[in-house]
């Protein structure tokens, strides 16, 4: 997509291979993209990952075309479904959530990843429970 001039950047979550038209028409509507074809390519993508929330970031270029990016799962709901039906997760579930959000932190490290949603999910209230 290079030399295309970017008109949106855009940041939805939506449900997992079930998104729907009114869940995009409100977001992307306004850029006159083709909605079906978009929930169509999204919902064929995350088919996989039913039950999670996907993030996706659609870029929308000024002839009206657009580029899909995928998320991984937002790290809180992530943590939330790891520690039901308790508030605690172990280190090995942490590790799991590190290594699917490592793609899009600030490092390549599993440990310093690990520490990071260690920190989130002491912010939410979940413990993490040592496997030493």
């Amino acid at each position: 997509m290079a030399g295309k001039n970017v008109v949106r950047r855009i940041k939805i979550e939506l449900d997992a291979g079930s998104a729907g038209p009114a869940e995009l028409g409100k977001m992307l509507g306004p850029y006159g993209l083709n909605l079906r074809e978009i929930m169509q390519r999204y919902n064929e993508a995350t088919a996989g990952q039913r039950g999670d929330r996907v993030p996706v970031e659609v870029t929308v270029f000024e002839d009206r075309s657009y580029a899909l990016r995928f998320l991984a799962p937002p790290t809180s709901f992530l943590l939330r479904r790891a520690a039901s039906p308790g508030s605690i997760v172990t280190e090995e579930q942490l590790r799991e959530i590190a290594l699917r959000k490592l793609p899009e932190l600030n490092t390549e490290d599993v440990d310093a990843a690990m520490r990071t949603i260690a920190g989130t999910a002491r912010s939410m209230g979940i413990s993490v429970k040592s496997s030493a």
